[in-house]
């Protein structure tokens, strides 16, 4: 795949409409996604590295929102056990076709086009969410949580990756404006900030670690802590 510069919003836009994962934005997803996400590549590779760890011999890991496959990718080179299989699943199809020829000699991912929250999960090891959970509505997020738990196996792991919101407003403006500074050395304009954040201000709904934790506590989980953040950008482990 040839990746593009993101110029999406480079120019004035005058009626700004809800932004989605359509083919505009998979042929720049590569770019954007460094770009815009600080620590993205930490994440990736600790996605394998957590894997590693908590994939077990005749289970399945699941990537729910794999987008252009990513952390599917770094999963299956890192696990180590035995008949593992990979789901990566998306519910965009331009994401999916693109990410079917990236992973295409990969026969250990299974990928499918779906809903995420449709999806049987079953004899799981390990299920990563990464930067998934705050496109779903927030009405349905502990529901979906509680069957991600419910088909994990004792001992398995969620990896949940998430833009943060926090309580104290001092600190929303810092994260905010710190997270504004980063895109801007990465080459974006004021423009392209404003107007990226205006198509995703009501597509993704950002919450608080602690509302994170309290969920993840009421589906199930016995332990769910923060193992990396970066400005408002955060990366959770949700223990089962």
């Amino acid at each position: 795949m040839h990746a593009y510069k993101d110029t999406i919003y480079t120019n004035p836009v005058t009626n700004i409409s809800r932004f989605q994962f359509d083919q505009t934005v998979v042929d720049v997803f590569p770019d954007m996604i460094q770009r815009s996400v600080p620590g993205y590549q930490v994440i990736i590779s600790a996605i394998g590295l957590l894997t590693a760890r908590f994939a077990q011999d005749n289970s399945r890991c699941y990537d729910l929102g794999c987008s252009l496959g990513a952390a599917s990718l770094v999963m299956d080179e890192q696990i180590m056990a035995k008949n593992c299989t990979i789901i990566a699943v998306d519910k965009s199809p331009a994401m999916i076709k693109q990410c079917q020829q990236n992973l295409t000699t990969k026969t250990n991912i299974e990928i499918i086009c779906a809903d995420i929250r449709e999806i049987e999960i079953k004899n799981a090891s390990v299920v990563v969410l990464n930067f998934t959970l705050q496109f779903i509505p927030l009405e349905d997020r502990l529901t979906f949580l509680q069957r991600i738990y419910q088909g994990l196996l004792p001992n398995g792991i969620l990896i949940l990756s998430e833009k943060l919101k926090f309580d104290n407003q001092e600190q929303q403006q810092l994260q905010t404006d710190m997270h504004h500074e980063f895109k801007k050395a990465q080459g974006y304009s004021d423009l392209e900030i404003s107007q990226k954040r205006s198509a995703l201000d009501t597509v993704l709904i950002p919450e608080t670690f602690n509302q994170h934790q309290q969920r993840l506590k009421h589906a199930g989980f016995n332990s769910v802590e923060v193992w990396f953040q970066y400005f408002n950008f955060a990366s959770m482990v949700a223990l089962k």
